[in-house]
């Protein structure tokens, strides 16, 4: 009998530690402790990049992100034994629900230890957020509105992370088939390699596009040139992407927002815009110098080190990244990019880039991918969102 008991106590011993709790959190030591989350889950990464502590705190809390305007959201942490072994936010985005009828319940920022039952645990949390709201599907990651970071990592897991992207070990998607998801949305990413001289061709071609459509090019010098521009900037992003499946239109609070957070790590010789004869912006690009390395040095902190690693690679770096690019469609197939690209070139080789990674672009977007299709470029990554009716 006492055997018999022992073994009863031991079983619900092991039951009681194998437990896994949600909670919903509402304090900033919490939020902070679910920002940190995936730096202690990928510590040993070398390619995982960590975001930025305070940057992250401001796109998640109400006090800090506008987007609240027109979105609900709840964040979960799921504990075992008192530890946390993830984390996911539930977000419901009004102007997608009642302006595109969509039905969907959005989840992000989800990372986990290697566990489905942790990952159904948390993802049960999104679909009782999402029948609060009578939808219907639960789609992620993704985050609040466009300009977030969105996809599952599907293809280069070896891959340097970038400050615009989401990493994920592949367990995450194994996880989410067997739960029953499908995919959703997909994107690429392209590394490209810089020429060491620019192509006579890409000359020839920009000179006879300027020309033919009555184009100039804009330059900047300075951050403070740049900020009477941005409003058309992203005017030109919602028309270049507003037939594409997962887009909800920018809106003015959330640019505004944007012009604060993301202007002062842009550096003015890396915008370039393309305007017509009546100074109307057709195209634009806003390359970043790549901050992942920085970023893997300051560890989520500014303070007291991570400006200085930032402020570093952002004067000295053989790598670039595209972080926007916007092409008027009634100009997609007028060759006006070639304009861009030759001007970036001459940045790129004056400042000793090397190589340049796209962001994220769907793959259905195949105007854009068209724009790489002349130089030496590999798709390196692949992501996904995935979806789940309830």
């Amino acid at each position: 009998m006492t055997i018999m008991n022992n073994s009863i106590f031991d079983y619900l011993k092991e039951m009681i530690v194998c437990m896994i709790s949600i909670e919903e959190i509402h304090h900033k030591k919490d939020f902070l402790k679910f920002i940190k989350f995936p730096n202690e889950l990928y510590k040993e990464n070398p390619y995982y990049v960590p975001a930025i502590i305070k940057e992250e705190y401001t796109a998640i809390t109400k006090e800090g992100n506008p987007v609240y305007k027109n979105a609900k959201a709840a964040f979960y942490i799921a504990k075992r034994n008192g530890k946390i072994v993830g984390r996911v936010a539930a977000i419901v985005n009004f102007l997608e629900i009642d302006d595109q009828q969509k039905p969907k319940v959005r989840f992000g920022w989800l990372d986990m230890i290697d566990d489905i039952e942790v990952t159904k645990a948390l993802l049960e949390k999104v679909f009782e957020y999402g029948r609060k709201f009578k939808l219907k599907y639960a789609e992620g990651p993704v985050g609040f509105s466009q300009m977030d970071k969105a996809g599952m990592l599907t293809k280069g897991y070896e891959e340097l992370n970038t400050m615009i992207t989401w990493y994920n070990a592949p367990y995450y998607v194994d996880h989410l088939k067997k739960m029953g998801f499908e995919t959703g949305a997909t994107w690429v990413e392209y590394k490209i390699k810089i020429p060491e001289s620019i192509r006579p061709k890409v000359v020839k071609v920009s000179e006879i596009i300027k020309k033919r459509y009555g184009l100039r090019l804009l330059k900047f010098k300075s951050t403070k040139q740049i900020i009477p521009h941005v409003d058309k900037m992203f005017e030109l992003i919602n028309k270049t992407y507003s037939s594409l499946q997962t887009y909800v239109p920018i809106q003015q609070y959330q640019i505004d927002h944007y012009k604060k957070k993301y202007i002062p790590f842009v550096n003015p010789k890396y915008i370039t815009c393309v305007t017509n004869s009546e100074g109307k912006i057709v195209a634009f690009s806003i390359i970043m110098p790549s901050f992942s390395k920085a970023l893997q040095k300051a560890n989520g902190k500014l303070f007291p080190f991570g400006f200085y690693h930032i402020l570093k690679a952002q004067r000295k770096n053989d790598t670039a990244a595209f972080y926007l690019i916007g092409v008027d469609p009634e100009y997609q197939n007028k060759g006006v990019v070639a304009l861009i690209f030759k001007e970036m070139n001459e940045v790129f080789l004056a400042n000793g880039i090397m190589n340049v990674e796209t962001n994220p672009e769907l793959i259905e977007n195949k105007a854009i991918q068209a724009l790489w299709k002349d130089y030496d470029s590999v798709q390196h990554k692949e992501r996904q969102t995935f979806k789940k009716y309830f």
